[in-house]
């Protein structure tokens, strides 16, 4: 297709949609949980080039404000202006269009950009995710979203980042811009798992995850292609965040056994991961299960929220630094004990972490 002026390839995605069985009778917790994800989806401009907004920081300034200097750094925006376009390419696997956040002077400096390919919760679509996603553009990253409503067996997110990826070596923007061997995804609530799904069949292309409010697998058992296990991924990063008053979408712990069902809990996929994946899980106090839809505040949310975006934006950042970008002082942050998240304990709780000192 031809669309502002370039050429993007339009390679379609091989592969039929699987048919989906829906029984007549949905679990109520499945039923209850999801219920809080609004229907309806804001108008936005279809390509839209602006700075990210720089917020208040310091404690009492906005909710979940950064305290200690590696969050602050992160929760700030990033040195690049944002593009965003939305239906920049065509399609996923289930015919899903694609959208895109990235700097707007893509290769400055000769820079390679690393990717995200991001995952929307059940029923949303990735406009609602506008100010996370632009922020994390704003620090170089060429951030790709499937429009799917439906993202939970990770399919059409590793769509996504294969179109991307093609970019690189097409008439496109992107020409000879994408660090194409710097591949991550992030994704919240269904996406959450899809993420997770996305990078155990991505054959090494994605090498981190950040996941937000994921949900137990008893929310997949009528779509078992829907369900995450983290047993079965066997090298890169994760990094599981979850929203204390997010009992019951994304809940902390649950006494249900991982051998018997599967991981039911954040603590439960974060110990049920090989030791050859680095985990990180924390628990970001008072945030909801949409308070990452903040536009930044709840006002722009569509479903739960508290606080809105403000907590999701400095360590999931720096996480991504740190595994694409291998920013030293981001990585420091997520170090067992020792790292800065440990010692944020006014916005952040149920810190685990297997990340050593001089660990790579």
């Amino acid at each position: 297709m031809r669309a502002l002026g370039w050429t993007v390839v339009d390679e379609p995605v091989t592969g039929r949609r699987p048919r989906r069985v829906v029984p007549r009778v949905v679990p109520l917790l499945l039923a209850v949980g999801f219920a809080l994800v609004a229907l309806c989806t804001p108008a936005r401009a279809a390509v839209e080039t602006r700075a990210v907004t720089t917020l208040a920081a310091g404690p009492g300034s906005t909710p979940n404000a950064p305290t200690l200097p590696v969050e602050q750094r992160f929760y700030a925006p990033g040195p690049w202006e944002v593009t965003s376009v939305r239906g920049i390419g065509c399609c996923d696997s289930g015919g899903s269009k694609f959208d895109a956040w990235y700097p707007t002077d893509l290769g400055r400096d000769g820079t390679r950009h690393p990717v995200i390919t991001f995952g929307d919760g059940w029923l949303s679509t990735p406009d609602r995710y506008d100010y996370f996603l632009r922020h994390l553009a704003s620090w170089g990253f060429v951030v790709v979203a499937t429009e799917s409503t439906d993202t939970g067996s990770g399919r059409q997110i590793l769509d996504a980042a294969h179109w991307m990826l093609r970019q690189d070596e097409s008439a496109s923007p992107f020409h000879d811009r994408l660090d194409t061997g710097a591949v991550g995804a992030v994704g919240h609530s269904e996406g959450a798992s899809g993420v997770l799904n996305a990078m155990v069949n991505s054959g090494g292309l994605i090498s981190t995850t950040i996941t937000i409010e994921l949900p137990p697998r008893v929310y997949c058992t009528t779509t078992p292609a829907n369900c995450a296990d983290t047993r079965k991924l066997t090298g890169g990063g994760i990094f599981l965040v979850n929203g204390s008053v997010d009992a019951l979408i994304s809940p902390s712990y649950l006494p249900v056994p991982t051998a018997l069902l599967g991981p039911q809990s954040n603590s439960a996929y974060q110990s049920a991961a090989p030791g050859s994946v680095s985990t990180v899980w924390a628990t970001l106090n008072g945030a909801d299960h949409s308070d990452v839809q903040g536009q930044p505040s709840c006002a722009g949310a569509h479903g739960s929220c508290t606080n809105g975006v403000y907590g999701y934006l400095g360590y999931p950042t720096a996480w991504l630094m740190a595994r694409l970008r291998r920013d030293d002082e981001a990585r420091s942050a997520f170090v067992d004990q020792t790292g800065e998240l440990f010692r944020e304990t006014t916005n952040w709780s149920n810190q685990h972490s297997n990340i050593r000192a001089g660990d790579d």
